[in-house]
């Protein structure tokens, strides 16, 4: 059968465990409830039916089983999301099938066998220096294999054939990103005499490259995989796949700049470390880290007096509600660097890791001088922009009254030139992959569904009800109550909807059967109106048609009908 892999992929997945390896989950009842990945909200409208094994966000209405949440969390089609379940689950996927083998999944196997390709260049002698770098790096080898860690031979072609060898095509490496075409038509390999270290998705499939410089004149310290169908710098944190789970254990994030601070950083157990591969943190990014934990340790090289790309990426991070702290490390030493001579400093560090205020102020302090005029007006050049953003008022004028105490001048200055003090907003805004408000169902829709979600709860609920009443209904909702009804499976066709009903009426927690009787009746009773109505709208059409053609006894007749059926809703 065509669909037994996806069946046997259903049934070997817990979709909550599937789930919660992505967000934080809590029991609620028989069900689970979380915080929407997909939109921005403070109480979590996001419920896991275990029963049921469905998703639905009641918040912006997305919803659907294990594949759909995938699909919607990962962006890809439903052929990649099978592949990375079927991954996850041990399912053998045949590869014949053309359906399965999107271009997605060729990039994936470049990207891997690129990956084995530059493992494999370690066995080489320049291999052996680059692992000679690693070890004066303190990377040992266990890393070395666990990060996939490589080196790119000083070759115009050599991974462009071999890759050409495999099958592959030289458009498709280039929409890889390991390979690039120039102006004559020529293609040649991206990276050349590099340390290579893979670039992983969340699902720990290689997506894109960094390359380090080694013993090379190329200006350039750094090359990395461009824009392509699978990475996006702006979309990844490096290690995040590994860190996870220890990010959602130790509720922190630690963020680093480099991938060696990642990886030492995790060789020494501290391994809820990732890296912004020396970009801004992104709307994105924050996005995702706060599905794991909403508290945000950096270890950046923080400038305060300039308006730094870091410092902007720390205010996307307050303005999205994380509680920052700031890592402080010995000047002009990277976490690698302190990890690299005495491990359990980079611990004490981040054990005495300052609030984000209090680091501001300690930095202006310490870099300006606070005794000149001219000082005091860079300190509250520097300070006023961030009080202002603090949106408590009362803790607002606490850092109010530390900053003029500080600078010895009165709380009423420094409060005149915090009113003055103008500050950008960061454009947050919502990314691609958030939806745009769903439309309102019709009302008598959504009276419908509140009908079928009450007789769920209750089954008795429907007695007293005309079954003429019935025939007002939809078609599906009509069907829906009757397999209630009559204790029937609902066909295929209608599973989605019943489901998603169903786990509306799981997840209500007050029940009075009284209460929810009187309410049965006001649907019906609206219901009823709404058709009423419903009908008196067409004959106004049709009274308006008649008068157009001057027909008099047709007029005479419809508004006698008119007023007759109005008389039943007054």
């Amino acid at each position: 059968m065509i669909n037994s892999p996806i069946e046997e992929i259903k049934n070997k997945l817990n979709i909550v465990e599937v789930i919660g390896s992505y967000i934080k989950v809590q029991k609620a009842g028989a069900n689970y409830r979380a915080v929407c990945p997909f939109h921005s909200e403070k109480k979590p409208s996001f419920f896991i039916s275990p029963a049921r094994q469905i998703w639905h966000c009641f918040g912006c209405g997305l919803g659907g089983d294990v594949f759909a949440f995938i699909k919607q969390i990962e962006g890809v089609e439903f052929g990649d999301a099978l592949r990375i379940l079927a991954q996850r689950t041990g399912v053998e996927l045949k590869r014949e099938n053309p359906k399965l083998r999107t271009e997605r999944q060729r990039l994936y196997e470049i990207c891997e066998l690129t990956t084995m390709f530059f493992e494999k260049q370690l066995e080489s002698k320049t291999g052996q220096e680059v692992k000679e770098y690693f070890s004066n790096r303190k990377v040992n080898d266990e890393s070395i294999v666990k990060w996939r860690l490589g080196w790119s031979p000083d070759s115009w072609y050599g991974l462009a054939e071999f890759l050409r060898s495999k099958g592959y095509k030289n458009d498709e490496l280039v929409n890889a990103g390991v390979v690039i075409k120039n102006d004559k038509g020529s293609y040649y390999d991206r990276f050349r005499n590099r340390i290579m270290f893979p670039i992983f998705d969340l699902n720990s499939q290689v997506v894109g490259f960094g390359g380090r410089i080694f013993k090379s004149e190329d200006t350039a310290k750094y090359v990395n995989t461009p824009s392509t169908l699978l990475y996006d710098k702006s979309k990844i944190l490096y290690g995040l796949d590994k860190a996870k789970l220890a990010i959602r254990k130790n509720d922190a994030c630690i963020l680093t700049e480099g991938y060696v601070d990642v990886i030492l950083a995790h060789q020494m157990g501290v391994e809820n470390v990732v890296a912004s591969s020396g970009t801004a943190l992104t709307p994105y990014q924050l996005k995702i880290l706060k599905r794991y934990s909403e508290n945000l340790l950096t270890s950046f090289d923080m400038d305060i007096a300039g308006d730094t790309a870091t410092k902007r990426g720390i205010n996307l991070a307050q303005a999205q509600g994380f509680n920052i702290k700031v890592v402080v490390l010995p000047e002009d030493k990277d976490p690698a660097d302190v990890i690299s001579e005495k491990p359990e400093n980079f611990s004490q560090a981040i054990k005495n890791a300052k609030g984000i205020l209090d680091f501001y102020f300690d930095n202006a302090f310490n870099h300006l001088d606070s005794k000149t005029p001219e000082g005091k007006k860079e300190i509250s050049k520097a300070l006023l922009p961030i009080i202002k953003r603090i949106p408590n008022k009362i803790e607002q004028f606490s850092w109010l009254q530390k900053l003029a105490k500080k600078l010895e001048v009165s709380e009423n200055v420094v409060e005149q030139e915090l009113k003055k003090t103008k500050i950008e907003e960061d454009a947050l805004g919502l990314e691609l992959e958030e939806k745009e408000a769903i439309m309102q169902k019709p009302r008598k829709d959504l009276l419908e569904d509140r009908l079928i979600v009450l007789f769920m709860r209750s089954k008795s609920l429907m007695g007293g009800i005309d079954d003429n009443f019935y025939n007002l209904l939809s078609p599906q909702s009509f069907q829906i109550i009757s397999c209630i009804k009559d204790d029937k499976k609902v066909p295929d066709e209608l599973s989605e909807t019943f489901n998603y009903l169903g786990l509306k009426a799981d997840i209500e927690e007050d029940f009075n059967e009284q209460e929810t009787q009187e309410e049965v009746i006001d649907c019906v009773h609206e219901i009823k109106a709404l058709a009423m109505k419903e009908k008196l709208d067409k004959i106004s059409q049709e009274i308006k048609k008649a008068e157009l053609e001057k027909n008099q006894s047709k007029i005479k007749e419809l508004t006698e009908e008119f007023n007759k059926l109005a008389k039943q809703i007054l």
